[in-house]
């Protein structure tokens, strides 16, 4: 580019996505004129879904402002807790995030996910078609125009992602009362009506179910129960705080 020269700083938390020459106070960036200042901070390494407010010599604008010659911006992140536009909240996920989506509907969040990988492209097109927010390590997914909403997930932890999910965008939880395998909603079932699902040791074992009205998938509180709880009671903690 060979045009109008501007001054540009980025947030702190966003200097991961920028090469370490833009992480100054103030960089001089040379732009070709024309294109918006949306694309001018994804063309340096920052997906939208990422930037907060956008401040042009003290004034906000938007993504769609052209800057001029001489004009200094500053590009914030994202403010926490996001507001997104449109309820209920929602969430689809990448073919990367797995137990990130798992442990999401163990607490009772609206989280989309197949291990089959659609392709980017399906995944922008069911973000927009279901208003879902598109989580993702994948820069280059979170550029795509057509989703609804999104973002990035900065850790490769599922412990950290869950947390950084439940503090970017304070989700309503209810522990419990969605089908962690397809994140269909979970009701009460008696043993009776279970019972063909049951192996005989957990028949004679428990007492107290609950069956997936999408997948049928039954559940009960076995061995791996109070390693959930535990995962269950650092969430509400996390965001009760």
């Amino acid at each position: 580019m060979n045009g109008p020269e501007i001054l540009l700083s980025f947030a702190p938390e966003l200097h991961l996505f920028v090469a370490a020459e833009r992480t100054a106070p103030r960089t001089l960036v040379v732009t070709d004129g024309s294109s918006t200042l949306g694309h001018l901070v994804e063309s340096l390494g920052v997906p939208l879904t990422e930037a907060g407010r956008l401040v042009a010599d003290g004034t906000e604008v938007t993504a769609s402002h052209i800057p001029g010659a001489g004009e200094s911006i500053e590009v914030y992140g994202v403010e926490r807790p996001q507001r997104v536009p449109g309820a209920p909240l929602r969430f689809l996920l990448d073919v990367h995030l797995g137990t990130l989506a798992r442990r999401l509907r163990l607490l009772g969040v609206d989280a989309a996910y197949t291990n089959e990988d659609p392709g980017d492209a399906a995944l922008a097109t069911l973000s927009a078609q279901e208003r879902r927010v598109l989580l993702s390590r994948d820069r280059g997914l979170l550029r795509r125009r057509e989703i609804w909403a999104g973002a990035f997930i900065y850790s490769d932890r599922p412990e950290d992602q869950l947390r950084d999910v439940l503090e970017r965008f304070a989700p309503s939880l209810a522990p419990w009362t969605r089908c962690t395998a397809c994140n269909g909603p979970l009701t009460d079932a008696d043993k009776d009506s279970v019972r063909e699902h049951l192996q005989h040791g957990t028949q004679r074992t428990y007492d107290v179910f609950a069956q997936c009205t999408a997948c049928g998938r039954v559940y009960w509180r076995g061995a791996h129960h109070a390693r959930l709880e535990a995962i269950v009671e650092q969430a509400l903690k996390d965001s009760a705080g």
